[in-house]
């Protein structure tokens, strides 16, 4: 089996054969000129190290050539290998097959091969030392189901699955006859000869064909057309030449052999030097009209001449590139000298050193000792360091870090509560709770004199003031203010910083708040806590544990400062929308505080006191031009926003004050005249009123008009924004009354649910389908959830073990197919508080009673009638108020949510707190 690996280069790139080939050169004329212009002026002795020659006996092809030529035999004098003079080149008609993974053998080139088939070696050395040192050398074809960009160790494979027949299918016909230079181990460098044609198989092991010797076809040198053409091969080559000196030793060797640069060798040595694919090379070899070669070749000459040209220009781009940043370098570095000899400046390590001590000089008695420590071993690591290091420019970054926070400087706090309460009144109305516990922390500070971090979680719809309640705590404190969200946040780097060998390292949020504020005791709101993030990067949520845990964050350490910093003494307050996806672990640590929303009086307190004032200046309105009436702002909070914050409502308010400030400025352009122009002739006479009761322009006016350019009216009429025409500004309502039935009809109750926009009521419709004995069932519909399925099968049950109950003889439920269906379902819905609602609808469809009017319910329920207690009774009770709901039931659990709710919300609400099913019963069916 063969197995042969050719060098990866061609040609003069691996040219080492184990002697050399070369007699003195014919000086032709043509030589002579190539070296003129090439200006090769080396040695012949130097040139014939090259790995090109040719055998004379190719001439024999060409029926006008010179075959006298004694040049034939000098190789004998200087070949590793004798070969008899006496066999002819033409005797050679069995050979050995060699393949050729990359490139064909052209005549007059050397080439290095690698034989790892140690009978084919043993070939070889018998063929040398028979003095018959010849073997056929044939490119391989490409395989169908091979890649084109394939490497020689794949061909090597490929070579090691065939042998015999197959592996002589597999090669080009047409090859080279190539002499055997020398064997050095593995390596044989052959010499190609002249073409060859296989012609069939005499053996497969080692592979053996016979062969036909090619002989080029007959031409006419004094053919204008050859000429020409072999003249403008000649004048390319030049140029190839011209552009890389690679091939230029090989003219020479060449010449040393055949003594010119016929037609036929010319188109060989053009083709051999260029860096054609191999199919490109084998179609050179295989023609036979020394015509068409010569064409091929020029094709090829051509595409290296652009080649090298394109090299010459990236080359001298690079050059001139390295070139100029190698002096600015030099400038840089005298510059640098000059200013230092002069005083003028101090080197790099010098300046940073004085930098960070003087900043540190100030602030040495407060810094901790372990941070002092710290910072000195980086100055000293500092001054070893070369300025050109990496660890140099990192060294200086930590040292920027660790001297530029604020160690020991706190800000004076101020503890008067009546200042404080004051200042959180006037940025937000309502808020109770949150307005107490600031106040509580400011009055402990005041006893102690000194104040200590907190964390304050504040949790509620969007819109009620959440992030901006944070800028009103730190103004009552007089405390620094940074704000972060962490909502989407998935990087556990950003909390506690990267580790500063890292490229483009930072410290964490927190660092960089202390940096920003510079202080110790800032109010940090940490934004969207509710949404953190996990990845592979680690789990932000785990890193705030420390940070959020008092016991803690007195000793927090961040991983690129690589110190504990103290953050006992900040204050922290998050934000959430919902604490249910907040880690209990992390939500642990935090105080809560719930945000509930606005009722509709908070609402048009906000919307009178507040945005509308902000939004009348903020669009350049003044006050007395618009007049918005609270009967309109009623009506845009219950009809078009209705969510638990304001910040819709803010929404539609600049919404109505932009088409009011495009009505003004309409009016003021509609009521401006053209200046007008009065001749000097009549500047002393006025103009007399027209018969239509025109005004009277009299010269004083005139002269104004004609300084002013304009005439205004006065007294543009004042916009009026009235519940009548609140539809003008901000469209048709987006809302409409949550209450469907003035009186609820048998198998319908009102509930109540918790939304993301606050509250709202909720129907329970149970409808009669058809009757089926003894098979009663219940179809659900509406989009609800598991949990809100599995309340209405609880209820189902719960309604027929009722029944049995009071009224055994009612068999309504066991031979009734029942649907009970939720409106809007298109809102997906869940939850367990519906249960006791439900319920009551089944009842009342069996009963076919309607339940009390101006009732509403929420409740969880049990399979033996126990009510548990729900969610959300604040926001509950305020959709039970929009909707003019007058009594409500509650289970008793609620009783002290409800009792903490202001009086206002309360009024005129009639609530029961009930703990079974029965209270209601009676509550809802007997009036």
């Amino acid at each position: 089996m063969l197995k042969l690996l050719s060098s990866t280069a061609y040609g003069v790139h691996h040219a080492n054969p184990s002697s050399r080939l070369g007699s003195n050169p014919v000086k032709t004329p043509l030589f002579k000129a190539l070296s003129q212009l090439t200006g090769w002026n080396r040695s012949p002795h130097e040139l014939s190290r090259r790995a090109f020659c040719s055998n004379q006996s190719d001439a024999a092809a060409d029926p006008k050539a010179d075959v006298s030529n004694p040049e034939v035999s000098d190789t004998k004098s200087s070949s590793a290998v004798v070969v008899s003079t006496t066999t002819s080149l033409d005797d050679y008609q069995t050979v050995i097959a060699l393949p050729l993974p990359k490139k064909p053998l052209f005549p007059g080139f050397y080439m290095p091969i690698y034989v790892k088939d140690r009978k084919l070696i043993e070939a070889l050395r018998e063929s040398m030392r028979r003095q018959t040192p010849y073997a056929g050398a044939f490119l391989l074809k490409d395989d169908a189901s091979a890649d084109s960009s394939s490497s020689t160790c794949e061909t090597e494979n490929v070579l090691e699955n065939f042998e015999g027949k197959e592996l002589l299918n597999r090669m080009h016909e047409v090859g080279t006859l190539a002499q055997i230079s020398s064997i050095q181990g593995e390596q044989v460098i052959l010499i190609g000869r002249r073409r060859l044609r296989i012609t069939e198989m005499v053996s497969e092991d080692p592979l053996s064909v016979k062969v036909e010797h090619i002989k080029n076809m007959p031409y006419d040198k004094d053919d204008d057309v050859i000429k020409a053409t072999y003249f403008e091969v000649m004048s390319t080559l030049r140029d190839v030449l011209k552009t890389t000196s690679l091939w230029r030793d090989q003219v020479r060797t060449y010449t040393q052999h055949i003594g010119d640069f016929s037609y036929q060798h010319l188109a060989d040595f053009g083709a051999g030097i260029s860096g054609a694919n191999k199919h490109t090379n084998q179609g050179v070899l295989e023609e036979l009209d020394v015509h068409k070669r010569l064409e091929l070749t020029l094709d090829l000459l051509k595409k290296e001449v652009e080649v090298n040209k394109i090299q010459a220009s990236i080359a001298k781009t690079v050059e001139e590139k390295f070139s100029g940043e190698r002096r600015q370098i030099v400038l840089k570095e005298q510059l640098k000298a000059i200013k230092k000899e002069l005083g003028v400046e101090t080197d790099g390590k010098s300046a940073f050193s004085e930098k960070f001590k003087g900043r540190i000089e100030l602030i040495k008695d407060k810094i901790p000792k372990h941070v002092l420590k710290t910072i000195e071993e980086e100055l000293k690591k500092l001054q070893l360091l070369e300025t050109t290091s990496s660890e140099f420019d990192v060294t200086v970054n930590h040292l920027d870090w660790l001297t530029v926070l604020p160690w020991g400087n706190l800000s004076d706090e101020n503890f008067d509560v009546l200042r404080a309460e004051k200042i959180l009144d006037e940025d937000h109305y309502g808020l109770s709770d949150v307005k107490e516990r600031i106040l509580e922390f400011i009055a402990v500070g005041s006893l102690r004199g000194t104040s200590q971090g907190k964390i304050i979680c504040l949790s509620g719809p969007p819109g009620v003031g959440k992030t901006s309640i944070g800028r009103s705590i730190a103004r009552a404190l007089d405390r620094k203010f940074f704000r972060f969200s962490v909502g989407g946040l998935s990087d556990v780097a950003e909390i506690n910083g990267h580790r500063k060998t890292y490229v483009g390292a930072m410290p964490g949020k927190l660092v960089q708040c202390l940096k920003t504020v510079g202080t110790e005791n800032p109010i940090i709101l940490i934004d969207e806590i509710d949404k953190l993030g996990k990845s592979h990067s680690g789990d932000p949520a785990s890193a705030l544990l420390e940070v959020m845990d008092p016991e803690q964050n007195a000793n927090f350490r961040d991983n690129y400062l690589d110190v504990t910093i103290d953050l006992s003494k900040v204050l922290f307050v998050c934000t959430a929308n919902v604490i249910d996806t907040i880690p209990k672990p992390l939500l642990d640590r935090m105080e809560v505080i719930s945000l509930a929303g606005y009722i509709t009086d908070e609402k048009l307190h906000i919307a009178r006191d507040f945005l509308v004032k902000n939004t009348c200046r903020d669009c350049g309105i003044k006050p007395e031009q618009v007049d918005v009436s609270d009967a309109a702002l009623l009506s845009l909070i219950e009809n078009y926003c209705r969510e638990a914050g304001v910040r819709n409502l803010h929404k539609h308010i600049e919404k109505i004050y932009r088409k009011i400030a495009l009505k003004l400025v309409r009016q003021r352009a509609s009521t401006v005249v053209p200046a007008v122009s009065v001749d000097a002739k009549t500047n002393s006479e006025s103009l007399e009123t027209s018969a239509e009761g025109s005004t009277v322009l009299t010269d004083e006016s005139a002269t104004k008009t004609k300084q002013s350019g304009v005439v205004a009216k006065t007294g543009v009429e004042k916009v009026m924004i009235e519940e009548s025409n609140l539809a003008d500004y901000v469209g048709k309502p987006v809302f409409h009354a949550d209450k469907i039935y003035e009186q609820t009809p048998v198998g319908v109750v009102m509930g109540l649910a918790w939304t993301s926009m606050g509250g709202s009521t909720l129907y329970i419709e149970t409808t009669f389908v058809e009757e089926v004995e003894r098979k009663g069932r219940l179809r659900i519909t509406g989009q609800l959830g598991d949990v809100m399925k599995e309340s209405a099968q609880i209820a189902h049950t719960v309604a027929r073990r009722i029944m049995l109950e009071k009224e055994p003889e009612n068999l309504f439920f066991a031979n009734s197919k029942l649907h009970l269906h939720v409106p809007e379902g298109a809102t997906p819905k869940d939850g367990p508080s519906a249960g006791c609602t439900m319920i009551t609808s089944l009842l009342s469809l069996a009963m076919k009673k309607p339940v009390r009017k101006d009732l509403a319910m929420t409740g969880e329920v049990t399979l033996t009638g126990r009510i548990l207690p729900i969610g959300g009774v604040k926001e509950k009770t305020i959709a039970a108020r929009r909707s003019q709901v007058k009594m409500i039931i509650f289970p008793e659990a609620n009783r002290k949510d409800f009792d903490e709710l202001p009086e206002n919300v309360k009024e005129g609400l009639d609530v029961h707190f009930v703990d079974e099913y029965e209270q209601i019963f009676k509550l809802a069916f007997v009036y």
